[in-house]
């Protein structure tokens, strides 16, 4: 093993590894060639399977009911759901801890629970037209009155909307009582057909997703304020939980990605003969091939390190560069994996049939959301420039 895992990670893994590779990798093609969908009793199989498997309750508290895996084996389990193109590891909600953390009792009843049991599924209405990775530039306003907020403003990229029963909505906050208290960012539950939610355009994406990412235009949208999460004041501190979780998580799905596109490169350089051998033996082909799975290694190493952190309670500013390097050299290692792949099977890789050409569309993503790699550039400069190299990555 390139990194020491516990039998218990282990067992995961290969769990993990049976579901991509036997239940989801068989239905790629359906739904590369049907916008995305699968039909209506395969994805309920798929979802209830996940479930069955214990993939929704991973990062939950046990004393909810949940599996509080370390996160070093969430890792290995989503880099193994990874290795699927065309999102069908999406089928279920995954709640996460910090949503146990921000939330109070009655929230956690009405929505963290239900998204447990897959009653409920959530998404995000972060992202603004001039507010992306730069979050501090959200423009969208909850305006206090009375017992309810009321909520205005434009979200872009809603990722998963279609599938959705309510939104995380992030916004500023105006109390209205000229106290100081406005200003602030809050992120709140909105059900998904409450009044005053429009749907604006449902853009086409390079993936083939059924989990659709639409622009909504929210006028006065009524929000009562026990749905505010958070107490007012407490700030948003759980926001950096949510991104090294999502950060992390990318990495891992990367590594995936790029080891089960090197096995596809693999087998296919050995059996595609040109001029009398197979193309295994030409020196070009053996280079491609030999650095996609040492940065392969390199992304690992570094993905479950992040991961393994804070399994060790270590200092959080740390972990968070750390996450951001993991995503930032993970996504880009899976960007030039697919490259070369594509590359190595020349004309076939560029036929949709091929998972190289699926995942050199789905891939490129992963430098942008959850924070550009310009931005995790920028985390990780400024964590270096303070803690310097004995800092960051020891002697």
């Amino acid at each position: 093993m390139a990194y020491p895992l516990s039998d218990a990670a282990l067992q995961w893994q290969r769990t993990a590894r049976a579901f991509a590779d036997e239940v989801l990798m068989p239905h790629e093609e359906t739904a590369e060639f049907n916008d995305g969908e699968l039909p209506a009793a395969v994805y309920v199989h798929h979802k209830q399977t996940a479930m069955e498997l214990g993939f929704p309750l991973m990062d939950a508290p046990l004393s909810y009911g949940g599996l509080a895996l370390p996160m070093l084996t969430q890792v290995v389990v989503w880099e193994q759901l990874g290795r699927v193109t065309n999102a069908l590891s999406w089928c279920m909600s995954e709640v996460h801890a910090w949503m146990f953390e921000a939330c109070n009792a009655d929230q956690i009843e009405r929505y963290i629970l239900p998204m447990m049991q897959g009653q409920r599924r959530e998404c995000y209405a972060i992202t603004e037209a001039e507010a992306g990775s730069d979050n501090t530039a959200i423009a969208s306003v909850a305006r206090r009155v009375g017992d309810d907020y009321l909520i205005s403003g434009e979200k872009w990229f809603v990722t998963s909307a279609n599938k959705a029963d309510f939104l995380f909505f992030q916004a500023v906050v105006d109390e209205g009582g000229g106290d100081g208290a406005s200003g602030q960012h809050a992120l709140f539950f909105m059900d998904k057909d409450s009044a005053g939610i429009e749907m604006l355009d449902n853009p086409l994406f390079g993936h083939t997703y059924s989990s659709h990412h639409p622009t909504y235009a929210f006028r006065d949208v009524r929000v009562a304020a026990a749905n505010r999460i958070g107490a007012p004041g407490a700030g948003m501190d759980f926001t950096r939980s949510w991104f090294r979780r999502e950060r992390l998580m990318i990495a891992a799905r990367c590594c995936g990605a790029a080891g089960r596109l090197i096995d596809l490169a693999s087998a296919f350089a050995q059996s595609r003969v040109v001029s009398g051998h197979p193309i295994s033996q030409y020196q070009l082909i053996q280079a491609m091939l030999a650095d996609s799975i040492t940065e392969l290694w390199a992304a690992r190493l570094m993905t479950y390190e992040a991961a393994a952190m804070q399994d060790r309670g270590e200092d959080l500013a740390l972990i968070h560069t750390h996450c951001s390097m993991a995503k930032l050299y993970a996504s880009e290692m899976a960007n030039r994996v697919a490259d070369r792949v594509v590359q190595i099977f020349g004309g076939r890789g560029y036929m949709r049939s091929n998972p190289a050409q699926r995942f050199f569309r789905e891939l490129r993503v992963d430098r942008i959301w959850e924070g550009t790699s310009e931005i995790q550039r920028l985390i990780i400069a400024r964590s270096l420039l303070k803690r310097g190299v004995v800092g960051m990555i020891g002697l």
